[in-house]
């Protein structure tokens, strides 16, 4: 099976893409595109997985750069300091081409950015915590920091999790409306005291307020799409012991 990448008109003609699960060689509960080191699904088939989006990319097999994900607002520039170990990060840009910048997602927000007349890209993890602390607008400053014009700049929220598929309770609301009581329009009433948080929704708001030229979302629920999208949470409902991560890219 060929690989299945969803592109958006708002990056073009930047390379990037959100990659599905579809076209890759893990099997089992990671059956296709898993590109997560941190599953415990086999590292030959990550291997050739992440090998396999750098051929997409049109980079060399090491050309992916990525971070260690830590659900954080920290934003960092490439080249990374320090050449060993990736950094703790949830964003990163730069202005060199032939790298391909990534960003492992499995429910949480993968955002992707350009300001193409500058020549600056950059890609989020953006899941509640990130994106409640900054992450984006974190993105959009390091971007800013390499000669990007936020107004001029495009971002897209790729696969995520949807607010009829994301259930919360009463201290996750309670959260975000310390932090803005305006955020309860991104809440809506669900079952048995529960709600329904969009966090799409809630990503565009915050690109919006923090004056990207253009913010848009793919539509791609995560969760309700298992032919083409792993998720955390629907693994957790079916209990399953591990999920696999999808990949997202862009490239000068």
């Amino acid at each position: 099976m060929t690989l299945e990448i969803i592109t958006a008109d708002a990056l073009a003609p930047v390379r990037h893409g959100f990659f599905t699960r579809r076209g890759g060689a893990s099997s089992g509960i990671f059956e296709g595109l898993n590109c997560g080191v941190g599953s415990s699904d086999q590292a030959e088939m990550i291997s050739i997985n992440r090998a396999r989006v750098a051929d997409a990319m049109q980079v060399a097999p090491d050309g992916l750069a990525s971070v260690r994900q830590v659900h954080s607002a920290d934003a960092v520039t490439f080249p990374f300091p320090d050449a060993g170990e990736p950094p703790r990060a949830d964003a990163i840009v730069t202005n060199l081409p032939g790298v391909a910048l990534t960003i492992l997602t499995a429910d949480c927000q993968p955002v992707l950015f350009a300001d193409h007349s500058a020549g600056v890209i950059g890609v989020a993890h953006a899941g509640w915590k990130g994106a409640l602390n900054g992450i984006l607008e974190a993105t959009l400053e390091a971007m800013e920091v390499l000669g990007a014009q936020r107004s001029e700049a495009s971002a897209v929220i790729g696969p995520a999790i949807s607010q009829a598929s994301y259930e919360v309770g009463q201290e996750f609301l309670e959260t975000f409306l310390d932090n803005d009581s305006n955020n309860a329009a991104f809440f809506a009433n669900g079952q048995d005291g529960r709600y329904q948080f969009d966090l799409p929704g809630y990503g565009l708001n915050r690109l919006r307020n923090a004056g990207v030229g253009r913010a848009d979302w793919t539509g791609h629920c995560t969760y309700s799409d298992p032919s083409r999208f792993y998720s955390y949470r629907r693994s957790t409902h079916q209990k399953q012991v591990d999920y696999g991560r999808l990949i997202s890219a862009i490239c000068l």
